[in-house]
This record gives C-alpha cells, structure tokens and sequence, in this order.
C-alpha cells in the first residue's frame, strides 16, 4: 500500500462527484457554483456508538451550520442500505455519500493503517474537511475524536454554539 495523501488548508481540495444512498448526486464543483461551502465529513462505521454521536451532532447543529452557508456531507464505506438504516433511525437531515469502492477515501487520505490493542490494520480515520467556494481547503483535520467534534469544528469557524 503506499502511503495516503495528507492534505493541508490552503490548498486546493480534490474534486468529486458521486451519489449518496438515496441515489441523489452530489458534486463539489456545483456546491462551488452555489457559493457553498462544504464540510466533509469521514467516519468509520454507520451505526457504532462514536459515529452515532458525531452524526447526532451534525444533525443537531446543521440548522446553524446551514445559516452560514454550509453544507454538511458525511462520508464511510458502509453499503446503501446501511447508511439509509441509519438515516432513518438517527433522523439525520444531511446526505450520506456512497464510498464502498474507497474513491473518495483515497482523495482525502483518510484510509490509513490504524492500531487497536497493538494489532495493525487498514481502517478510515475519523477526519473532516471544510472547502471554500473557491475549491480551497479552510480546515481540515485528521484523527478527529467524535465527542465534541462539532463544537470544536463550529468554535474554530467561528460559529457561536
């Protein structure tokens, strides 16, 4: 495996374009063309209980999140029918895009090699991205932990929680 891309702000985000479980497209140069900005989100697993909290969080706080012209978009390699099993049970009000293939993780550097209880293995790292409407990162974060995430994430964009 070779080593993943580590992003950084300042620089100029990969482009994607793909759907999310209900099938709806999804394109970064479009959100640009909206004056959109985008947070991406990826996440391990749908439905474990530190994904579950960040993913409530999202919810709880897109209202917010939304007035300043942001976008929230969560991303993992779990199948359609989870991420709609999800959706459901956790009420979410954002999209949830389809990366079974591991596209969009290997754009973003987010699938890493991991350690749990000294046992090495390829995994997603818990990252998030914030691109401008100029296609520019203006934050980004790897290896993010999912209690008070987006409170930290709102408090450094300068959104009052």
């Amino acid at each position: 495996m070779s080593t993943p891309i580590t992003l950084a702000t300042g620089e100029l985000s990969p482009l994607f374009d793909c759907i999310d479980s209900k099938g709806d497209k999804h394109s970064l140069t479009t959100y640009m063309n909206q004056g959109k900005q985008v947070v991406l989100y990826f996440y391990p697993r749908d439905s474990t209980p530190g994904c579950t909290k960040q993913a409530c969080d999202f919810r709880d706080n897109l209202g917010r999140l939304s007035e300043h012209g942001y976008v929230v978009l969560g991303v993992s390699k779990d199948s359609e029918k989870s991420h709609e099993k999800f959706i459901d049970k956790q009420d979410l009000n954002f999209p949830l895009l389809m990366d079974t293939d591991g596209v969009l993780h290997d754009l973003f550097g987010t699938w890493r090699t991991k350690k749990n209880y000294g046992k090495e293995y390829l995994g997603c790292v818990r990252s998030t991205f914030v691109i401008d409407t100029d296609g520019t990162i203006a934050w980004c974060r790897y290896n993010v932990r999912a209690k008070g995430h987006v409170e930290m994430l709102m408090r450094e964009l300068g959104i009052d929680a």
